[in-house]
């Protein structure tokens, strides 16, 4: 439980920035970031290592406030989670209209598969959901996901979108 508690004070200003920079709202990113702690703990055990435990904490919240959004609108604009997919950055950058447009028309060149799993990844799916559904390990969809990402942001800085 110690444990928790150093990763809750190491981490939980930046979490909460984050959380904010999402939902611009005080109250909601403070319950989100208590919640993203709870999931944390109950999950703690299926942490694999597979990226550092800040970057789980991040999808943990982000996961939370996707399910959040989905609880009170029944659409969710797409240019939005595409804007999640491809940015890194906690201080999230707008895409524009022609950037959101270049991403699903390079999207298109890729197969049905890979759509599919770039799509529900977009959509806050976790790497097992997707697996499941497509019919490939976890690690498979990570790496698919990982490279389609990798490519359409070296289009789209080749390009001068990013």
């Amino acid at each position: 439980m110690k444990q928790i508690e150093n990763l809750y004070i190491l981490y939980k200003q930046d979490i909460y920035n984050y959380l904010l920079s999402l939902t611009h709202n005080q109250t909601l990113s403070e319950d989100l970031l208590s919640d993203t702690f709870v999931n944390a703990i109950r999950s703690i055990e299926s942490f694999k290592g597979q990226s550092s435990v800040k970057t789980w904490l991040f999808s943990i919240a982000r996961n939370l406030w996707l399910q959040k959004i989905r609880k009170e609108k029944h659409t969710v604009e797409y240019n939005d989670l595409l804007e999640l997919y491809v940015s890194d950055s906690i201080a999230e950058r707008l895409i524009t209209k022609e950037t959101a447009i270049r991403i699903k028309n390079l999207l298109l060149e890729k197969d049905d598969r890979t759509q599919k799993i770039v799509n529900m990844r977009v959509e806050g799916y976790s790497f097992g959901e997707i697996a499941q559904e497509v019919n490939i390990s976890e690690s498979s969809a990570r790496v698919i996901d990982f490279r389609v990402k990798k490519w359409i942001k070296a289009i789209l800085e080749k390009e001068g979108l990013s």
